[in-house]
């Protein structure tokens, strides 16, 4: 990939992108699990892959696509997970983990079935424990790859609604996969379009994004409609008929 950019802070940045762009591969390498092919990746004007693992991981938290969960752990155990940078040999489990735990519980509304075994939630209710998890870690930056897929309806609003929030009540910087364009294009601040593995397109805040810029991504007419509540654009595909 070839590409620079800079990520605003208090602000949700939403990588977008036909499938197989190299979504996924960019929000891994600023993640660290995979090496840049050339330059360098910088966090706090520190290259990340020079930062010690454990420095790092108290300042970034990820969410892959697909998390493994291990078998027969309730919400709060695995939202517990999240504190394990901040533990070592001298400083176990204290009050302050206890609180970062229970924030983030309440936060994304999962207190109430913190004692349930995670496997016996729902898809929706499941993926709130792991963002739960992320927000214990108590990382000014968050990455997560594509949290809505699989979702109805209800729960990716649920979802990008709580990424919203964080990015604009608690102070965080989020960067986020979203396969929807028109919900990338309604919660992203900023977005960075890729193709073919290169990113073709950065719109920061303020520049809405246009069916020449859809058809250059996605290479699919759509038609634009403005959504009255945010002022940012709605795309529909063209059917056949319709571009005759």
């Amino acid at each position: 990939m070839v590409f620079s950019f800079s990520v605003p802070t208090e602000k949700m940045t939403v990588l977008v992108g036909a499938n197989g762009c190299g979504k996924s591969t960019l929000l891994s390498t600023i993640a660290r699990i995979l090496q840049p092919m050339g330059g360098s990746i910088l966090l706090d004007g520190k290259a990340i892959h020079e930062q010690p693992t454990k420095a790092l991981s108290r300042r970034l938290g990820i969410l892959p696509q697909s998390p493994l969960l291990p078998e027969g752990l309730t919400v709060y155990e695995l939202v517990s997970r999240g504190r394990f940078p901040w533990q070592n040999f001298i400083r176990q489990w204290s009050d302050a983990d206890e609180q970062a735990v229970e924030e983030a519980l309440k936060l994304t509304g999962t207190q109430e079935f913190a004692h349930l075994p995670v496997e016996k939630l729902s898809g929706g209710q499941r993926q709130r424990c792991w963002i739960a998890m992320v927000l214990a870690q108590k990382t000014p930056y968050i990455l997560l790859d594509e949290p809505t897929t699989w979702l109805d309806l209800r729960y990716q609003v649920e979802i990008l609604e709580l990424l919203h929030d964080l990015t604009r009540h608690h102070g965080r910087t989020v960067v986020v996969v979203l396969h929807d364009l028109n919900f990338a294009v309604n919660y992203g601040d900023t977005l960075i379009f890729l193709r073919q593995g290169k990113v073709v397109r950065v719109l920061n805040e303020g520049e809405h994004c246009t069916p020449e810029l859809v058809k250059a991504v996605f290479d699919v007419d759509v038609h634009a409609s403005i959504n009255p509540l945010t002022g940012k654009p709605f795309f529909m595909p063209f059917r056949g008929v319709e571009k005759v």
